[in-house]
């Protein structure tokens, strides 16, 4: 036995479950139309644990494998491939981490995630009460430059800019590590492939199952996950473009927050706000009422977690908007964008990275599969 051999960490059992279940699946292949994974498993005669974590990666958590699949439990097979690759995600998530140790930070996901909320909206909280006069917090503040009266611009800058520049640095970092990982650095992406990929996250159609949708309660199909997920998807992005368009106005033209509720920075931020209230309400809801079994316990703290701080980012910008020109503005303030930097800390680790390394694993998949309608044309 080599060395490298003798100090290679041993397979994780969801890994060695996974290996275990995917030669059934390749055998049986009854699923093969239902999402990426099995034209993907289809592709493979054997399976590497970079192939599986590439397999895991491309699951959106459907169900429909699992209420279709014969030897599913209380078979003696045990095929449970959502829950299996749900574990095996979150383990590539540690995995590809960066820095590396921050990885651990994936074990207590859930914990991280509300002790950061917690600890950084509050410190937010504490610190302008105690900076502020109480003659300007709590007064109703009105006309151009408002919230900058509560928190400065320049701090607002050096917070949100650091934070969510390390953010992204790490998100990046992860995502490249995870693609040499997978072995998905092998070869150049076609332009074609790019651009499925791309149709493939931009409508979420992984989330419709065999095509009717996911299984959440039972057996029945249902649109409703698939929505919701673009829902809160483009909720996210138009919060991000308001925020974009608001430093434009600023910089650029010189007009200074709170804008005329008309204005596009408003009417980004008001529309996604609702869109990722709506969404990320809705999944909570969703994961409360699924069927229990093809669901993975271990990481279902992180995924309410996430949900949750989404929300009140979302709720907390829509109530600031609504009350910015009265007393209450100056404390709103203080608490949602607490709640964003929190947001921007937790994002490489938290379920929020699954965005980075799904649209990869499909990015790869697009290619492999344009790569292998070449091969059957030659």
């Amino acid at each position: 036995m080599s060395a490298t051999e003798q100090t290679a960490p041993a397979p994780s059992e969801a890994m060695q479950s996974a290996w275990r279940q995917m030669q059934v699946c390749n055998a049986c292949r009854y699923c093969e139309s239902y999402c990426a994974v099995f034209p993907a498993m289809a592709m493979r005669r054997s399976f590497s644990e970079g192939d599986l974590t590439h397999l895991a990666n491309l699951c959106h958590g459907c169900k429909g494998c699992y209420h279709a699949c014969q030897y599913a439990p209380p078979h003696a097979f045990d095929i449970n491939i959502p829950a299996t690759f749900a574990e095996i995600r979150q383990e590539s998530y540690a995995a590809h981490a960066w820095p590396a140790p921050m990885g651990r930070l994936f074990e207590r996901n859930g914990t991280i995630v509300s002790l950061a909320a917690a600890l950084i909206v509050t410190l937010v909280l504490l610190m302008t009460v105690a900076v502020k006069d109480p003659a300007v917090l709590y007064t109703a503040q009105t006309g151009q430059g408002a919230f900058f009266r509560i928190i400065p611009l320049w701090l607002i800058n050096l917070l949100a800019g650091a934070t969510f520049g390390y953010a992204i640095l790490a998100m990046t970092m992860g995502g490249i590590r995870y693609w040499r990982g997978t072995a998905g650095g092998a070869g150049a992406v076609p332009v074609t492939a790019a651009r499925d990929a791309a149709v493939d996250i931009l409508t979420l159609r992984n989330l419709g199952g065999g095509g009717h949708g996911c299984n959440d309660l039972d057996d029945s199909f249902a649109m409703h996950r698939r929505w919701l997920h673009q829902a809160m998807f483009y909720g996210f992005f138009l919060c991000f473009a308001a925020t974009c368009t608001g430093a434009v106005y600023h910089h650029v033209f010189g007009w200074r927050s709170p804008h005329a509720f008309l204005s596009l920075p408003v009417q980004l931020g008001t529309w996604g706000g609702v869109l990722l209230c709506i969404g990320t309400a809705g999944l909570i809801w969703v994961k409360i009422v699924t069927d229990p079994v093809p669901v993975s316990r271990r990481v279902l703290g992180g995924d309410y977690a996430m949900l949750v701080l989404l929300f009140l980012v979302g709720a907390t910008g829509l109530l600031l908007l609504a009350l910015r020109h009265t007393g209450a503005m100056g404390l709103l303030l203080a608490l949602h964008f607490g709640l964003v930097l929190a947001l921007f800390i937790a994002l490489p680790y938290s379920k929020m990275v699954h965005g980075v390394y799904r649209g990869l694993a499909l990015l790869r998949h697009a290619r492999e599969r344009r790569s292998a309608l070449r091969s059957a044309a030659a």
